[in-house]
């Protein structure tokens, strides 16, 4: 199977892989029109509540974060093609009885293109503002949340009684169209790992190198061989990079390390990309010219990569983006693509 290439779609990423402003609700949908026009595989919209500390300390004008789900059914009615994913929905903000019938309707509208990235969001900022005074592990709330999802998208009548989820007797109609509708872990942490071995159909991490997509695959296994589970033949690695291609490598560099989602990365250091910030960010993106970019990708293939999920470009404007998408489209893609 060829390689999958998708695109960062701007939901919730002002002030952070973007500037503010970036792109209006109009431009965000054009970015996934054009994205299925140019050949790329899917968008992935992340979810975000309210405006990090960091965000307001640097832009005076509070960024637009959209809802992804609301999003993403308004980009299914103007595509055909294109695979619609989160990249990640965040668990704790919503219960899953309301998140499971959001997701299967999705499904449903775009005739199975729906693919859900799920996490438990790398600012806990975010949930302390929608649940002052709440403590929650978030890790072991996840579990819950996706066992939850996984008896509502195929049970008659589903009942969970968890340490933070509780439902009873549910008949949530209509199911997905996909079964298994799939569901990605999304993070580096080993809790996330664990989380796609055991329980569901990808892993979605970030911003690492293929010896650490290696690692982080054999983790999965020893996860999935500890409850006796076969992954699936679906099981898609699908990873999140930064993209800076350009004529020289010195020019791919200036532009990456100068971009706003070069600073979101290094913002990052105590959290999503903890462990993963050894000073070199450019060995952990794709990064350099046209041939160079095509051996890194090549790279990640031969570690059992399948899709370059989420891709973020090193832009500040939609005009930019647009050009960068095409250029990766004609001087990368198209070589594995054809």
């Amino acid at each position: 199977m060829n390689p999958r290439f998708g695109l960062g779609v701007p939901t919730g990423t002002e002030g952070m892989m973007y500037p503010v402003p970036y792109a209006t609700i109009d431009e965000a949908v054009e970015l996934a029109v054009a994205a299925e026009e140019l050949g790329y595989d899917s968008v992935w919209g992340n979810d975000h509540l309210t405006t990090q500390a960091y965000v307001r300390e640097e832009f005076d004008q509070p960024p637009n974060f959209f809802d992804p789900l609301s999003y993403l059914t308004f980009v299914a009615a103007r595509t055909q093609r294109i695979r619609l994913a989160t990249c990640i929905l965040v668990l704790p903000f919503r219960h899953p009885v309301v998140a499971a019938k959001q997701l299967a309707t999705i499904d449903q509208l775009s005739r199975g293109r729906l693919v859900v990235g799920v996490g438990i969001g790398a600012y806990r900022e975010e949930f302390e503002a929608l649940h002052p005074g709440v403590k929650l592990h978030r890790g072991r709330y996840a579990e819950e949340a996706l066992r939850s999802l996984q008896l509502l998208f195929t049970e008659r009548r589903a009942s969970f009684d968890g340490e933070f989820i509780r439902f009873a007797d549910v008949e949530s109609y209509p199911k997905p169209v996909q079964q298994p509708l799939p569901l990605l872990s999304g993070g580096n942490s080993p809790g996330s790992k664990d989380r796609a071995g055991r329980l569901v159909d990808g892993w979605l991490p970030a911003c690492l190198t293929p010896a650490e997509v290696e690692s982080g695959l054999a983790a999965i296994k020893e996860s999935a061989d500890s409850v006796d589970r076969q992954l699936p033949d679906h099981f898609e690695m699908a990873l999140q990079l930064g993209i800076s291609v350009a004529p020289t490598r010195e020019e791919a560099e200036e532009r990456f390390r100068s971009s706003q989602v070069y600073k979101h990365m290094e913002s990052l250091a105590g959290s999503t990309l903890k462990d993963q910030q050894d000073g070199d960010l450019m060995s952990r993106n794709l990064v350099g010219t046209p041939d160079e970019v095509a051996t890194q990708v090549q790279a990640y293939l031969d570690v059992g990569v399948d899709t370059f999920a989420g891709s973020l470009f090193a832009c500040d404007t939609v005009g930019e983006t647009l050009k960068a998408m095409e250029l990766f489209r004609d001087e990368v893609m198209a070589r594995f693509t054809s």
